[in-house]
């Protein structure tokens, strides 16, 4: 099919909805960083400690990351259209019963079913653009769509603070529900229900394994900063067990015909280098998001609405970044663009550990604005490049594959930052606890929040004032980590762009050298291959 079968004025209606559901996603994960305080808080919020909220990030993470290959084959085998809508269904319902959630394992429990309802929306809401859009048209929707990521960036943050400052933290939750709804009667009146001609197994095995892999390898990480203990038996056997599963995940996929997942890409290396990359630096960028929302609110006694202001620069930097990363990508090369935007990303992150509890808002704004550009510049061009080494029939696999490594980077980012600065501020505060009473000690170790709280309610504010050295302390050694982490990110895409030297001609000279990864110039024949998809009522076969 060279040109789409559907009107113009509908296309564009269909990418209006397709937006609103994109925008679902990057608005739950901007809102609940701005939460996080307040559901630490033992009279506004639910009392839950670090690694109760690290599982409340990490459970939607988790589904998130490994349900999403799944949620494709579902696509190809009931229609794309029945699979998104079923993922908003389950979005929307789990939304509800977050915002009434009586505790933190069962706001847990609800985050983790509202990963599963994102990891339905995404690979459908693609697969409809995809086969909506064709030719340059397609590129052009792709772009726009992408859109929906910064605004929801922008917005999530100040949305929460307005409504935490008025509402209940539950409120948050519950401004999905009427998003959902107009994004549902939007799908049902437009668009056609898309199915691949190609149907791909469910892949039951590497979903449970690769599902079971991640939960008991986050675990054991969260545990450990729980207990501060490496070598205790409930800290180092989930960590094993976790590494075990996810080896044996891989073994499978590799031994499939047809995988969900195919480790095979990231044997090539600039689309396994890359997305190695990538991973690292959504692992960084998680960790220090986690950092940001308790510095901001608990450290330095920001308003909800006060610290979501003040993340907008990161927000805005990054939908400024993506375009201008894409046109210096056009003129020069993508490692010369992405490299450098990768270590100055990791710089910003580093730059936390200068952060004090009287250090200039300004320069807070500064920094995090540079951040927001530099992780634009390096995100879009890195992935669309990605994409476009693969013909256009893998670009699903490899989209399932590059969207996998992101999140698991984030599952993995947030509970190793957070198990750091566990560990790091328990060992801060303990000269300090000498002489509190038992009970006030104890809750004291379990986080700054608790100590705060338990200061103010025991008339020790030296304790309060304790409490925000020591977290800041702890900021400061998890950002060194998360600096290196993301250097090491760089170093791994300088050299899975290195440049090489083509083979010489007969009797000739070799030609000069080339970068292996593509220019998003390079892309753009792949881009606008054209496949004939399949929606109800086209004659298919049996099925």
């Amino acid at each position: 099919m060279t040109t789409s079968t559907l009107p113009k004025s509908r296309q564009q209606l269909i990418l209006a909805v397709l937006m609103a559901c994109s925008l679902l996603i990057w608005l739950d994960n901007t809102v609940l960083s701005t939460t996080l305080e307040t559901l630490a808080d033992p009279v506004r919020g639910l009392n839950a400690s670090p690694a109760e909220l690290q599982w409340a990030t990490g459970s939607y993470t988790l589904a998130f990351a490994t349900l999403m290959f799944t949620a494709g084959a579902l696509g190809d085998r009931f229609g794309h259209r029945t699979v998104l809508a079923t993922g908003l269904v389950g979005f929307a319902a789990s939304s509800v019963w977050a915002a009434f959630a009586g505790d933190a394992g069962q706001l847990i429990a609800a985050r983790a079913a509202m990963g599963v309802g994102s990891a339905l929306i995404l690979p459908g809401n693609l697969a409809i653009l995809m086969w909506t859009f064709t030719g340059p048209a397609r590129s052009t929707a792709i772009a726009i769509s992408s859109t929906s990521a910064g605004v929801g960036m922008a917005v999530g943050p100040v949305l929460a603070g307005v409504l935490l400052d008025h509402f209940w933290w539950g409120s948050v939750f519950l401004v999905n529900v009427p998003v959902v709804v107009l994004a549902l009667i939007g799908i049902v009146l437009l668009v056609p229900n898309f199915r691949s001609p190609v149907v791909r197994p469910l892949d039951p095995a590497g979903m449970l394994l690769s599902i079971s892999g991640l939960a008991a390898l986050a675990y054991g990480l969260i545990r450990t900063g729980q207990v501060a203990a490496w070598g205790r038996t409930d800290v180092w056997a989930p960590i094993v067990v976790g590494l075990i599963l996810l080896a044996v995940f891989v073994r499978v996929e590799l031994r499939s015909k047809m995988p969900s997942f195919d480790p095979r890409l990231l044997a090539q290396r600039a689309f396994g280098g890359g997305n190695v990359a990538l991973g690292l630096l959504l692992f960084a960028i998680s960790a220090v998001t986690f950092y940001n929302a308790f510095y901001l609110q608990g450290a330095r006694g920001y308003s909800p609405i006060e610290a979501g202001l003040a993340s907008l620069p990161t927000a805005l930097g990054a939908i400024l970044g993506a375009p201008v990363g894409a046109r210096l990508v056009h003129r020069w090369s993508l490692r010369l663009v992405a490299v450098p935007a990768f270590t100055v990303a990791a710089l910003t992150m580093g730059a936390y550990g200068l952060f004090g509890l009287s250090t200039p808002l300004v320069w807070i704004e500064v920094l995090l604005l540079v951040q927001g550009l530099s992780i634009g510049m390096a995100i879009g061009p890195v992935t669309a490049a990605l994409i476009s080494t693969l013909p256009l029939e893998r670009a699903g696999a490899g989209s399932a594959v590059t969207n996998t490594v992101r999140q698991t980077g984030s599952v993995i980012g947030i509970a190793v930052g957070g198990t750091i600065m566990s560990i790091v501020y328990r060992r801060a505060i303990e000269p300090s606890l000498h002489g509190v009473p038992g009970p006030v000690r104890d809750q004291a170790r379990v986080s700054a929040e608790q100590a705060r709280h338990v200061a103010t309610t025991s008339h020790l504010p030296a304790l309060g004032y304790a409490a925000d050295d020591a977290f800041v302390h702890a900021m400061h050694v998890g950002a060194i980590w998360i600096m290196l982490i993301a250097l090491l990110g760089a170093a791994v895409l300088l050299l899975a762009l290195r440049a090489v030297r083509k083979p010489a001609a007969a009797g000739g000279e070799p030609e000069p050298a080339q970068e292996d990864g593509p220019t998003t110039d390079e892309a753009a024949p792949r881009a606008g291959a054209d496949a004939r998809p399949v929606r109800e009522g086209d004659d298919v076969g049996t099925r």
